[in-house]
């Protein structure tokens, strides 16, 4: 059991130890990202509850509504959510970058339980290929999805929609496309690969532009 709960949680605190330390310029209070990670982690079992009841509803009939509409939207809208109503006003968000690194905790929070909760009921042998794939995912998506929340909190006006917009919308887009190529293609492999270094670039690119736009 020890084996299983340290395997699960060790991807997750990496990953996040990793953007934390990006931050050069003024640290967010650890005691705030580990909060965020926690409130994360409490999403999954509700999330988990209504994905059962839409499967058991018949209400998923095709892949494209069970990859955008069930894991997609549920799990990054109700991320975006508590991104936005915890940590998008308090006094602490007061640079670009914080947005990074409260959306890789979130998203992190909720991919370790699931974690946990998958290697329990597939065993340990799963842990590198969830670490490598769906752990990773859920951090890269909380990076853009913080990214823009960042650009959002320091825009005035249209632009500040415009961009808590695409805090919401781009992950939601990215985590569907993620999740359809799983459901859907029988080879995945040679799709997946790419698309998770597209991922990481895309993440690591936003990471750069925001750490410049805490500089000025």
């Amino acid at each position: 059991m020890l084996a299983i709960v340290s395997a699960g949680i060790a991807p997750g605190l990496a990953l996040l130890s990793f953007f934390y330390l990006k931050d050069e310029y003024e640290t967010e209070p650890i005691t705030m990202v580990l909060k965020t990670f926690i409130f994360g982690a409490v999403l999954v079992l509700p999330i988990m509850f209504i994905q059962y009841v839409l499967q058991e509803e018949h209400l998923l009939q095709s892949p494209f509504i069970e990859a955008f509409f069930s894991t997609s939207f549920l799990e990054e809208f109700f991320k975006w959510f508590i991104l936005y109503f915890t940590v998008y006003q308090h006094i602490e968000f007061d640079e670009h970058y914080d947005g990074i690194v409260y959306g890789a905790a979130v998203s992190l929070g909720f991919a370790t339980v699931e974690n946990i909760l998958y290697l329990f009921a597939n065993g340990l042998e799963a842990a590198i290929g969830r670490a490598i794939m769906p752990v990773s995912s859920h951090a890269l998506f909380g990076v853009i999805m913080g990214y823009y929340l960042g650009k959002a909190k320091f825009s005035e006006g249209y632009e500040k929609n415009k961009w808590k917009l695409f805090s919401v919308f781009v992950p939601i887009l990215l985590h569907g496309t993620y999740d359809y190529i799983l459901i859907t293609i029988d080879y995945w492999i040679f799709l997946i690969i790419p698309f998770m270094v597209y991922l990481w670039w895309l993440a690591l690119r936003k990471v750069k532009k925001a750490k410049q736009l805490s500089m000025t």
